[in-house]
């Protein structure tokens, strides 16, 4: 019986990172636009007797819309960077030299997985390309 597994390249891991990076933006974009249609409609009033005033209305609904839409960017967004950083975690373990994994696991740990994976996606190894050669080196 043979187990055969396939793991994520780098470009790959470069990609999802990047587009869950970006889907992340765009739902703090969308958040500040529902802020700025629920100011502009008068849905929320600041100031006055009362510090936050809440009104309904269709600018409230617009509001909502738009939250919830940017809360699900982000969260697709963030999704999308922990599934990239548990796959550059893989592929670095596939390593000889384990710095590299070590660096990824303990930043992403202590909270700055972002700035890891920056730094892996701009000067990172590819663990794929070396265990090809790793494998084509011992059938020879």
């Amino acid at each position: 019986m043979s187990i055969q597994m396939t793991w994520i390249s780098k470009k790959n891991l470069t990609r999802l990172f990047v587009g869950g990076s970006v889907a992340i933006g765009a739902g703090l974009v969308l958040g500040l636009a529902a802020l700025g249609a629920a100011l502009a409609s008068e849905a929320i009033n600041v100031g006055g007797s009362d510090v936050i005033d809440v009104n309904g209305g269709s600018g409230a609904w617009t509001a909502l819309g738009l939250v919830i839409a940017g809360s699900l960017a982000v969260l697709g967004g963030a999704v999308a960077a922990v599934v990239s950083w548990i796959g550059a975690l893989v592929n670095t373990w596939q390593l000889e030299d384990k710095v590299w994994f070590a660096s990824l696991l303990a930043l992403g740990l202590l909270g700055v997985g972002v700035v890891a994976m920056i730094a892996y996606v701009v000067v990172g190894p590819d663990g794929t390309n070396q265990t090809g050669t790793r494998a084509l080196e011992g059938v020879r």
